[in-house]
């Protein structure tokens, strides 16, 4: 199975990671020199959002045409970064930065390289604070340079546990769905921490749009946190109904069925709307996605403003649901193809 996208975004630096891979496996890394590459994708909730913080299943999809490239470098002394949101010495970095560090320093620790400066320039594609899982790029992406400086292989499982303290920084209490979702080059399951790989039926092709208002997942599970709190069985049933809604469209995407599963895009949405995460720009575009013929829609990520994923008849039906959402307001769009496997 592979993901492609398409439309308005910029290329993916696949080339940046296969000359990671090389350095590393030519011994161009570490502390012979540097500087070194890591690379990682973005990633999209189709089902799940909200409920897999309270140990309900989720579906997701990477997006590889969205990407992260960190570039590492040794440093005599103390950490530097240059960033789009911030250039300069690691002490003087914002809150905003904060994750960031945090990949460095976890990564470090864990190749047990804890003593070295080091120097990291990040060239993202992946926008900010729209439920793309733009910490948990940072994080993978950072873990695997600094393993490429260290001269130390990292598996999946150690790349995930510094892209989940990069996490916990960004957003707080974190279910690692994004992490595993980026990490992964596959649609998954996400239940309980455990990953299963999806099987697509048919060539799925989605529009993702951004609202042009920047989301908060911290601040939206702590809003669904409090309501459920406040309104204990309202609340529980529909977080109980949105895993259900993802468990449930893994029949649809191992059928192929586009109907069935973008009926349970809309329900999905419904009820993130009673949880109280959307807003006005979301609810305007998921009805622009309906009225252009989308045969589901709904938002992604932690709600209160990020993106859309809406789900296509083809790919020509997708250019044109594109523009569709372009005209009802969205700041930018991208297509992206699931494959049959």
């Amino acid at each position: 199975m592979r993901i492609k996208a398409e439309g308005n975004v910029p290329a993916s630096p696949e080339t940046a990671l296969s000359r990671s891979i090389r350095r590393v496996a030519s011994g161009d890394s570490g502390r012979a020199g540097g500087p070194v590459l890591g690379s990682a994708h973005a990633k999209a909730i189709l089902f799940g959002e909200h409920a897999v913080v309270y140990g309900a299943p989720a579906v997701a999809i990477p997006l590889h045409a969205l990407t992260a490239v960190a570039e590492v470098s040794p440093r005599r002394e103390g950490t530097r970064i240059h960033s789009a949101l911030f250039h300069g010495d690691a002490d003087d970095a914002p809150a905003r930065i904060q994750p960031l560090l945090e990949a460095i320093y976890s990564a470090q620790r864990h190749t047990g390289i804890s003593d070295m400066g080091v120097e990291l320039r990040l060239d993202s594609t992946v926008p900010y604070e729209r439920g793309l899982g733009s910490s948990a790029v940072v994080g993978v992406a950072v873990a695997r340079a600094v393993a490429a400086l260290a001269g130390v292989q990292m598996d999946a499982d150690e790349i995930f546990e510094v892209a989940m303290d990069c996490e916990r920084i960004a957003h707080g209490r974190s279910s690692g769905l994004d992490p595993r979702t980026v990490i992964s080059e596959v649609p998954i399951r996400f239940h309980g921490g455990e990953v299963a790989h999806i099987q697509v039926g048919a060539p799925l092709v989605f529009v993702l749009a951004d609202s042009g208002h920047a989301g908060s997942t911290a601040r939206a599970v702590g809003a669904v946190r409090a309501s459920l709190k406040a309104d204990p069985e309202r609340i529980s049933g529909l977080i109980d109904r949105l895993g259900e809604i993802a468990e449930g469209s893994l029949d649809q995407l191992a059928a192929g069925d586009r109907e069935g599963l973008g009926a349970q895009m809309f329900e999905a949405h419904r009820h993130l709307a009673e949880l109280g995460v959307s807003d006005v720009a979301l609810e305007r575009l998921v009805d622009a996605a309906r009225a252009a013929g989308a045969t589901g829609a709904k938002l992604t990520g932690g709600g209160r403003g990020g993106c859309v994923i809406a789900l296509a008849r083809d790919d020509e039906h997708g250019a044109r649901l594109e523009h569709a959402l372009r005209r009802a307001g969205a700041a930018r769009t991208w297509r992206t193809t699931v494959s049959q496997a």
